[in-house]
């Protein structure tokens, strides 16, 4: 089977397919590393122009690129002894032989999108594997499938889809720049996903490098490795190459629609409703809510705002009908709807309407920022008292840099099962939230001010979020709620402080198979 620049043999003849012990061997000089690289991936001068050491004048603007956190983006963040940027399957074999050989960690990054810079940053010796020019897609309208590799984006894919069909789309993730290996291996988000699930969930088949080297399909892997990579987080199990994805079929006109609503509008009374209406709506429909604070007045006076984000999958008459029906409080009206095409409602999301469709194939972001974010999920509805509550809180950081993005559930995401991915957080789930504190101005120095904020607004929510486990979501990657050690090993009762609330009752399942595929425990982060 070919897929991009590689063909896939299920008996792959590789020189390393034992793997090299596990053992840190100390590095004489950076030579021995390029040369090991070099000997093992078949093509000596190929490999030396895609690798970066902090001598190489572009080391630091391969590296800084695609980080997306600035609070990460500093002289003093752990910088890696090398950057590989694979062009072939035999690179990233090489790179796994000769970092195990050598006692490097591997980090594997796609888009750079990790919230805590795991996929970039280490505390020792490591080598980023910097999956950037491994994104070939290949679309087949036909079969309605297509394969994907690890270091594309989620914007290069909805463009690719688009070039061939009109009616077909794939429910993924908003932020364009996005690296699809990390979205799919923790789950993914998006617009689609009551209709049809999470971006896991339409995965069906990938090809990858083990720590043993070995290139393997789903039918090589075996189902166990297939589940875990579904949802139970990138880094972990192995190096994904590509993914088969299953696309979806979607009407040749959405409608869109953003309503803002602050406090003086009733904005309390209506966030409270959405949490009793959204998650039971029709699966056609999809109202995320977005929660920030700003100046109502010249005099500083402080409000809430409430937006509501909507993609419906259908025309604006029959809309309305929904929304007059089961949220009239929400007042919407016809001006206040969009008709388009589903890729434009791409491109709505994203914060680019009425730009060209190839803004999709810009890798990386304009907007790079300091932040730090946290995740829960919520079951019951929460009180108006307690959106009082947090409203005071909103107004005690300053104006617009704490943001809540509340994400619904039910639909399709109701139905599946909590163990047919590692994604758990199914059935009972009214809505995700995301917290976001995000800032411009101040850099590093007043890091430790705004992190100090979130992290007591996140103890005040704990009362109104699921508990026993307080669950979280992996792509919206916390250290606070518990990491591995990253030198020497990580005890389950360690691990299953952080493991347990991302993943719940799969945790188990997750650690059985890891401990199969890599019993060396070569693939590590602190989570």
């Amino acid at each position: 089977m070919k897929m991009g620049n590689f063909t896939l043999h299920h008996h792959f003849a590789f020189l390393f397919l034992l793997a090299a012990p596990l053992v840190a061997f100390a590095i004489s000089t950076s030579d021995d590393f390029l040369q090991c690289l070099s000997l093992h991936s078949g093509n000596a001068s190929a490999i030396s122009k895609l690798v970066y050491t902090p001598v190489n004048s572009s080391y630091y603007s391969v590296l800084d690129i695609t980080i997306q956190n600035l609070r990460f983006l500093t002289p003093s963040a752990p910088k890696p002894n090398y950057i590989v940027t694979p062009l072939d399957v035999s690179h990233v074999q090489a790179s796994i032989f000769c970092s195990r050989q050598y006692g490097l960690q591997m980090r594997t990054r796609s888009g750079g999108h990790d919230y805590e810079g795991l996929s970039y940053l280490s505390e020792v010796p490591f080598v980023i594997l910097d999956m950037a020019n491994f994104r070939a897609i290949s679309v087949d309208a036909k079969d309605k499938t297509a394969w994907v590799q690890s270091g594309a984006t989620i914007g290069e894919l909805y463009y690719r889809i688009a070039e061939k069909s009109k009616t077909l789309g794939f429910p993924a993730g908003l932020c364009p720049t996005v690296g699809v290996g990390g979205h799919f291996s923790g789950g993914g988000y998006g617009t689609l996903l009551r209709k049809y699930g999470l971006a896991a969930d339409n995965v069906i088949d990938a090809q990858l490098v083990d720590a043993q080297g070995r290139l393997l399909d789903r039918e090589s892997m075996g189902e166990d490795l297939f589940w875990a990579i579904r949802g139970g987080g990138g880094g972990s199990f192995c190096v994904v190459v590509s993914w088969k994805v299953k696309l979806v079929p979607v009407p040749s006109t959405v409608t869109v629609f953003k309503i803002l609503r602050t406090l003086e509008q009733n904005a309390t009374k209506l966030v409270h409703q959405w949490q009793l209406v959204t998650s039971k709506l029709p699966d056609d429909i999809f109202i995320s809510l977005t929660l920030q604070s700003y100046n109502s007045s010249p005099d500083g006076m402080m409000t809430m705002q409430a937006i509501f984000d909507t993609l419906y999958l259908g025309g604006v008459d029959s809309l309305l009908k929904v929304t007059s029906s089961r949220f009239p409080e929400l007042n919407v009206t016809r001006l206040d709807c969009t008709e388009m095409s589903w890729i434009e409602s791409v491109l709505n999301f994203a914060g680019f309407s009425g730009e060209p469709l190839e803004v999709l194939l810009n890798r990386s972001s304009n907007t790079k920022i300091f932040f730090k974010k946290k995740s829960d999920y919520v079951k019951e509805p929460i009180p108006e008292s307690g959106l009082e509550g947090m409203w005071e809180r909103f107004f005690e950081e300053d104006q617009g840099v704490h943001m809540m993005t509340w994400v619904p559930s039910g639909g399709k995401m109701a139905e599946i099962s909590e163990s047919a991915i590692p994604f758990s957080h199914r059935a009972g789930v009214l809505y995700k939230i995301l917290h976001a504190t995000e800032w411009t101005t101040g850099g590093n120095e007043v890091a430790p001010k705004h992190v100090s904020w979130i992290r007591s607004f996140y103890g005040y929510m704990a009362q109104y979020v699921s508990k026993s486990p307080r669950e979280a979501y992996i792509n919206s990657r916390d250290l606070d709620i518990g990491m591995n050690n990253v030198i020497g090993d990580t005890s389950y009762k360690q691990a299953s402080v952080w493991g347990k609330k991302y993943f719940k009752n799969n945790f188990d399942r997750l650690v059985r198979v890891k401990t199969a595929i890599d019993p060396d425990n070569f693939f590590r982060h602190e989570q």
